[in-house]
């Protein structure tokens, strides 16, 4: 699963295995579903049995080409997709490693016995013990405990992640190792059904769908090969009306070389290749449609922390008001911290230790912790009759409305602005409903991240950044990182209403999340991707899960998407352009016997009607093979504007395609002839 596992495209381990993938898919079942390929195919039984059976002016030699060629052309096409799917396969074989019969510690009830069982054993809710050394042995959240997890398996990186109960770094897969301490899981899902099984399916392709610009251009290929179809079966009364005869076998030859058989040979294997990308970059995709979706995102929300920001926000700075002794601030904050798991909350007990050495270091017995809550964004601890907030200035004030017309508020409010134009986050600190001060968190933008959003202008993605701290401190962050516009103070809510708002007005939006909060707002975005890090929750709800949990790879997941849909629509463009040269090439010198007039538009002077379409059959089967490596690697995308993007597009694969079919069919006339072969 590594990156630095990536495969060759062609190597015997895949080629080989392709080749015979490749003869299964021509049962009618496997080419039905494409339409065009189905249409050769037929196309060249119905050669093969007049070829058995047959008796016309053709040579046979002529015919057993034609018969040959046309097979091929199938095959190339097949060979494609079995290519493409082949490296998910080999993929897969290193999931399915990860994946060996696992056991599992199943806890008997609340107390610390277990029985050791199958992990195939295993149900939905069920408790199990994992230990050091200990394999994990199916997809669940953290419940006890905090321990190392080694993901290797999974995300091919050595490092170690940190694992614990609550929190946004709950969720764990099955196959991973952990390497220090213990933890308690509840298995979330049923045996069969986890990460690891979905992940083998996925980059095998079983349950890959086509999407829905697949499906489009599928329908129009259809369309095409039917009005050629039509346009093919009106040409013997021509040739008849001119007193002349066309053999069912030229007929039958000539109207593959006229329907879009390049496109739709190499269409599902660019779709795979864009899924097959996605994974070896880490990054699962649940669908298709997911990959095709970003790269049409038209906004981008990001989260500030972790994204944008290193993440980890340390406090700086006790800045007292009213009169308050920063012994005093010092010691409250402290107190309201000392349940407080967050990097956030460790810092200010390091803060408070360092500054002050006369501090306690636990709780009083009877003491009541006030958890944090998205809603209320205050935590904090009730210790008999006194109660200590931290959090949020605003959440502050709402939670105790007689602040609102102290002196001390407006001193508060000072110095939080003054913190938020520094770029940084301030905490409000109360003592039973008085303002003890404010404490600075401090935020370092990442280096590097303005340009990178500056890659996103260039390609009319436009920014979000999402954060819940206060106005002031946003737009002093969103400066410095250089994105277009920001959320502040943002619920859950206000995510989704976000979200909604800008697909009401028709764009397609992307985001990223890691916790249960985050869900709503995943499932709703166009692409949503989860950290593997995250809750389970949020792991469901996204149509992408990055297993490496960086949410700055949002950014080239757009660009991957972006690529599938170039190198599609490239070689579309080429495909077409190439059936375009293709009539103007072949029909003349098949038909100037019929017609002599058009012996002039014969500008290639191709050597006879058969050597014209067979000629043409060849090129036409040879140029799929030609092409599987760009469809497989992807046409290289770069941030530039739609226009000029169009241009480059023509200019390259448009006139690519116009002028290599002239190209190629003459020098295999050539050879044909020199060759007597026609």
């Amino acid at each position: 699963m590594a990156r630095s596992e990536q495969k060759s495209l062609f190597t015997l381990d895949l080629i080989l295995p392709a080749c015979a993938d490749a003869v299964r898919k021509l049962h009618p079942a496997a080419l039905i579903r494409n339409p065009v390929m189905f249409t050769t195919a037929t196309v060249a039984l119905l050669l093969t049995l007049l070829l058995l059976v047959g008796h016309d002016a053709l040579a046979v030699g002529f015919k057993l080409q034609l018969v040959v060629w046309l097979w091929l052309t199938v095959l190339f096409g097949t060979f494609a997709e079995a290519l493409a799917e082949g490296r998910g396969k080999a993929q897969a074989a290193s999931l399915r490693a990860a994946k060996a019969e696992l056991t599992a510690k199943r806890l008997k009830g609340s107390g610390p016995d277990h029985e050791t069982v199958a992990a195939s054993a295993l149900k939905l809710g069920d408790m199990v013990l994992v230990q050091t050394g200990d394999l994990i042995p199916a997809d669940g959240e953290v419940v006890a405990g905090v321990a190392s997890v080694n993901e290797a398996a999974i995300t091919g990186e050595s490092a170690p992640v940190i694992r614990e109960a609550g929190g946004d770094r709950s969720a764990v897969t099955a196959g991973t190792r952990v390497i220090s301490d213990e933890i308690q899981v509840r298995v979330t899902v049923n045996p069969g059904q986890g990460f690891i099984d979905r992940m083998i399916a996925l980059v095998e392709g079983a349950e890959r769908q086509k999407t829905p610009n697949e499906i489009a251009l599928t329908l129009l290929l259809v369309g095409l090969t039917i009005i050629f179809l039509i346009a093919v079966a009106t040409i013997p009364g021509f040739a008849s009306y001119a007193g002349g005869g066309i053999p069912v076998a030229i007929l039958a030859a000539l109207l593959i070389t006229l329907i879009p058989t390049t496109i739709a040979a190499l269409l599902s294997a660019i779709g795979i290749a864009g899924m097959d990308r996605l994974v070896r970059f880490n990054v699962l995709a649940k669908s298709g449609r997911a990959v095709e979706a970003a790269g049409d995102i038209d906004t981008l929300l990001l989260d500030k922390t972790g994204t944008i920001t290193i993440g980890d926000r340390q406090a700086t700075e006790f800045r007292p008001v009213g009169g308050t002794m920063p012994a005093a601030l010092a010691e409250a904050a402290l107190l309201a911290s000392l349940t407080d798991e967050t990097p956030e909350g460790r810092s200010i007990l390091l803060l408070a230790r360092e500054q002050f050495t006369q501090l306690p270091d636990s709780l009083p017995s009877d003491a009541e912790v006030i958890p944090f809550t998205a809603q209320t964004r205050i935590s904090g601890v009730r210790i008999g009759d006194m109660v200590i907030q931290k959090g949020a200035v605003d959440s502050i004030l709402r939670a105790n409305p007689a602040l609102e017309g102290d002196p001390v508020t407006q001193d508060l409010r000072r110095i939080t602005d003054e913190i938020a134009r520094a770029g940084g986050t301030p905490l409000a600190v109360a003592k039973d409903g008085k303002l003890l001060g404010a404490i600075f968190l401090k935020d370092i933008v990442k280096a590097g991240i303005r340009e990178r959003f500056g890659e996103l202008r260039a390609m009319g993605i436009r920014t979000v950044m999402i954060t819940g701290d206060n106005p002031l401190t946003a737009a002093s962050i969103a400066a410095e990182a250089g994105v277009d516009d920001f959320l502040a103070q943002a619920t859950p809510e206000d995510k989704l209403a976000l979200i909604r708002k800008e697909q009401e007005g028709g764009r397609l939006v992307a985001m990223c999340g890691d916790g249960t909060n985050d869900a709503p707002a995943l499932a709703q975005a166009d692409v949503g991707v989860a950290m593997n890090t995250g809750t389970q929750a949020a792991r469901e709800a996204g149509n992408m899960v990055d297993l490496d949990s960086d949410p700055t790879k949002l950014i080239e997941i757009v660009g991957l998407g972006k690529q599938l849909l170039m190198t599609r629509g490239a070689l579309t463009t080429f495909s077409v352009a190439n059936d375009i040269a293709k009539y103007f090439a072949i029909i003349p010198a098949m038909f100037v016997a019929l017609y002599p007039g058009l012996g002039v538009l014969n500008v290639m002077g191709l050597s006879t009607p058969e050597s014209a379409i067979l000629s043409a059959i060849i090129f036409n089967a040879l140029i799929i093979p030609l092409l599987v490596p760009l469809a497989l690697r992807g046409v290289t995308y770069r941030p530039i504007g739609a226009g000029p993007l169009l241009a480059r597009n023509l200019a390259i694969y448009g006139l690519g395609g116009l002028v290599s079919p002239f190209i190629g069919i003459k020098i295999i006339d050539l050879a044909v002839s020199g060759l007597g072969l026609a």
